[in-house]
């Protein structure tokens, strides 16, 4: 098993970044990919980026496309998801997740581990 812990969101105005990182437990980290999902007031759970266990692919959902970008440290059990040119719809509690197995796609039930979430907030 691995537990998760978000941190890094804060409130930031549009145009401006948030560098989120989650922390994870275990001496394992390596075998598991990693998905950052976001869920907004109103909305439905939302994939914003997936990385591989140890070759770092990465997919990314579209509104995330060219702004964000999910990386890993294997070394130091951790995977952050930097956010550049933030927008107000970008506003959501951001949950990182965690799964043994070599999905890191959109599918929020292809991961068995979930943070608490963090809360990003961007104002106008």
């Amino acid at each position: 098993q691995v537990q998760l812990l978000e941190s890094g969101g804060g409130l930031v105005q549009a145009g401006g970044s948030l560098r989120l990182s989650c922390a994870a437990s275990g001496r394992t980290f390596s075998s598991y990919s990693m998905g950052w999902f976001r869920l907004a007031p109103g909305k439905e759970r939302e994939f914003v980026a997936g990385i591989s266990r140890s070759l770092g692919r990465s997919t990314y959902a579209d509104s995330a496309k060219g702004r964000f970008t999910i990386s890993r440290d294997n070394a130091k059990n951790a995977a952050y998801l930097q956010m550049n040119s933030l927008k107000p719809e970008d506003t959501a509690v951001y949950y990182c997740a965690a799964t043994p197995a070599m999905y890191f796609g959109s599918n929020w039930s292809g991961y068995a581990y979930w943070g608490q979430g963090t809360q990003v907030t961007v104002s106008p």
